[in-house]
C-alpha cells in the first residue's frame, strides 16, 4: 500500500481526507496529519494505560457533570485532512454540537496525550503545534514514568507551557475548573512494573 522510507512510523501517502482514513481496515491504527497517514506506533506499556485510566477516573469523577469525558480510541477531526487519536479528551457540554458518531469534529477543550517512547517527539512537536494551529485551548502532556504533567494554554495562536505539576502540587486549570487532583494520587495507583526481556 506504501513505501514507508526511512520514517518507520510515516506511510508516504499524501492528500489523504478524513474519508480515505476511515475506509482503511487494516488491522492497524493511524492517525491524519495534513493528509498523511502516519502508523501508531504498537500497544502501549501497561504503565502508560494505567496512568491514562487513572486519571480517565478521576476526571470523571469531578467534571462529568460539565463535560463529556473520552478515551482512546477517539477521532478528533480537526479538518479533513487533520484526524488525531489522543488519550483523553474533554468536550464542554455546552459544546455538544462538535460530537457526532464520527467522533470529535473540532477542537476540544482540553486534549491529554500520555506520553511513550516512541511517541515522544510526535506528541511534544508535531501535536503540540497542530493543536495550536487548530485553537485547542490547552493541551497536557504527561509523563507516565516520572508522573509529571506540562500544562500548555493556547496564547497569541501558540500554545505556550504555562505550568508543570508534580507529586503533591494541585493539577489545576483556569478553563477546566472541576480539574482537581494531584499527580501523587494519579501515582500512588501505579505498581512499579519491571520490564521482561
Amino acid at each position: 500500500m506504501s513505501d514507508k522510507g526511512t520514517n518507520k512510523d510515516k506511510i508516504r501517502e499524501s492528500g489523504l481526507t478524513y474519508d480515505d482514513y476511515a475506509s482503511i481496515d487494516d488491522g492497524n491504527r493511524y492517525e491524519l496529519a495534513g493528509g498523511q497517514l502516519e502508523l501508531m506506533s504498537p500497544a502501549p506499556t501497561l504503565t502508560h494505560q494505567m496512568v491514562s485510566s487513572e486519571m480517565y477516573e478521576t476526571i470523571v469523577q469531578n467534571c462529568k457533570k460539565d463535560y463529556i469525558i473520552l478515551y482512546a480510541p477517539v477521532d478528533v477531526i480537526l479538518s479533513e485532512t487533520e484526524v488525531r487519536q489522543p488519550d483523553i479528551v474533554l468536550v464542554h457540554r455546552e459544546r455538544m454540537q462538535i460530537l457526532s458518531n464520527r467522533g470529535i469534529e473540532g477542537a476540544p477543550d482540553l486534549i491529554i496525550e500520555i506520553l511513550s517512547p516512541s511517541t515522544l517527539k510526535r506528541d511534544k512537536i508535531d501535536k503540540l503545534k497542530t493543536y495550536a494551529d487548530y485553537q485547542v485551548p490547552e493541551y497536557w502532556i504527561v509523563e507516565p514514568e516520572t508522573g509529571v504533567l506540562e500544562q500548555y494554554i493556547q496564547i497569541d495562536e501558540r500554545l505556550e507551557l504555562v505550568n508543570i505539576f508534580h507529586g503533591n502540587e494541585p493539577v489545576s486549570s483556569s478553563n477546566i475548573t472541576c480539574i482537581s487532583f494531584t499527580m501523587a494520587e494519579i501515582m500512588e495507583n501505579i505498581p512499579d512494573l519491571k520490564d521482561r526481556s
